[in-house]
């Protein structure tokens, strides 16, 4: 398969008109989220036609290989391309445990109790996903790892294979932010004194000279923006009509009670705790399972709460004890907090209002932001797309082919941030000329 796109020039910016007619290719949630995706087997076609999705697949399969920690390394690796791989916090897992494990989360104020009434087969099927082979010593997933999106249909990276594109961008952010922070916080002179390094790109290693001040963990760098978002393979399965299943909303009730009882709403995506719960039964240090919790939040600036539940709530999914498993300690009021790491114990941090923060976690917040550009661009395109689709032969007003057939594969192949950036510059006729070379090229 060919693994690259050609690079495509840019000309000024022209303002066109949008097409109400998107409205007609919205999902139908009505899809059933207690069996696997109907549209499973066409999302792998898709993504496995795409050579963007190939290469950005294929990026990250390499990055394991950077991963020192052989467990991490290993079991990395086993995720992300053994077809075969088991779901460890599906092992074995019987319908009266599940609904043992949704009763704790609810009792914990985990969850929203409204959502059994509005999520599509209640909690139990927000928590647990259909899979393949469940119950079984060796769940498997329900599609490819390298088929799914990146977010809910309508959001960032909502198209066949947009989960691996949107790792490869978040991996390459961390690895740059943390040669970004070496550059500017980490380097000296020949005196030994701090300066800001302006040479070139510059990665700390293990095996750095004393002048790097940083120290940073490159297995916590390149490895958790691997496993972040792993989960998304089974929370966002594919419908028959090309659209997605919902995503419910773990890790707080948002009720006013999440900050240890005070106001604050921890809520947050359930792949975002999937992901955290199996990266515990992997077996992995508290650094990673804390760097890896703080992709959605830093547990900075008043936010240690959210971080804190996330790890509460895939402990509990992974039936573990996350104190005795280092990943929180209790403070002198008996409060779940995150535990000293490296040197972070060595003062009391309470009074500079949060504890033990590694420079790692921040890096991986920062890696995930993409969002804030791949959201709106999504949202902008459909509307492109949606007007464009007559010339190409396709009505938006039917979803299983409009969706299947031309949304889903046209994203796949160009991304929506690259046709965003087209269309501010070239206009409509700019995206149309890159539909017509997905076309010419006999994958439309």
């Amino acid at each position: 398969m060919p693994t690259s796109l050609s690079l495509l020039s840019l000309r000024p910016l022209v303002v066109a008109a949008v097409s109400t007619a998107l409205l007609h290719a919205s999902p139908s949630f009505a899809q059933n989220q207690t069996v696997p995706g109907a549209g499973n087997s066409q999302a792998i076609k898709t993504a496995q036609a795409s050579p963007l999705v190939n290469r950005a697949y294929e990026f990250l399969v390499g990055q394991t290989f950077q991963l020192s920690d052989r467990k991490l390394r290993n079991q990395t690796l086993d995720a992300l391309s053994n077809t075969s791989t088991c779901i460890l916090h599906r092992a074995n897992l019987k319908p009266a445990e599940k609904q043992s494990i949704v009763s704790e989360l609810f009792t914990q104020g985990l969850l929203n109790p409204a959502d059994d009434t509005t999520f599509p087969g209640g909690l139990l099927a927000g928590v647990f996903p259909p899979v393949l082979d469940d119950p079984s010593p060796c769940p498997h997933l329900p599609q490819r790892f390298w088929s799914a999106p990146g977010s809910t249909f309508g959001g960032h990276h909502s198209y066949p294979g947009g989960l691996p594109v949107h790792e490869a961008n978040n991996d390459i952010a961390d690895i740059n932010l943390a040669a970004e922070y070496g550059n500017v916080y980490g380097s000296t002179n020949g005196s030994g004194l701090a300066t800001v390094n302006v040479a070139g790109i510059y990665f700390p290693l293990p095996n750095d000279p004393p002048s790097s001040a940083l120290k940073l963990n490159r297995d916590l760098i390149v490895g958790a923006p691997l496993w972040h978002d792993w989960a998304k393979s089974i929370v966002f399965q594919w419908n028959a009509d090309g659209s997605e299943f919902q995503e419910l909303n773990i890790g707080g009730n948002g009720t006013n009670m999440d900050n240890y009882g005070a106001a604050g709403d921890a809520r947050t995506g359930g792949h975002h705790i999937l992901s955290i719960a199996e990266a515990m039964l992997r077996g992995f240090s508290p650094a990673f399972i804390i760097t890896q919790a703080s992709a959605h939040s830093a547990p900075t600036s008043g936010n240690e709460f959210k971080v804190v539940n996330w790890i509460r709530a895939a402990a509990i999914v992974a039936r573990l004890d996350p104190v005795a498993k280092g990943y929180l300690t209790t403070d002198n009021k008996g409060n779940l907090r995150l535990p000293a790491l490296r040197h972070t114990g060595e003062v009391d941090l309470i009074g500079a209002g949060q504890t033990n923060i590694l420079t790692e976690y921040e890096l991986h917040n920062l890696s995930d932001a993409d969002f804030t550009f791949s959201g709106p661009a999504v949202a902008a395109d459909q509307l492109v797309l949606a007007q464009l689709a007559p010339s190409f032969g396709y009505d938006p007003s039917k979803p299983v082919i409009y969706n299947s057939n031309y949304r889903n594969v046209i994203f796949s192949n160009f991304s929506a941030e690259r046709l965003y950036a087209i269309y501010t510059a070239s206009g409509v006729d700019g995206v149309r000329a890159q539909i017509q070379k997905l076309r010419a090229n006999g994958k439309l």
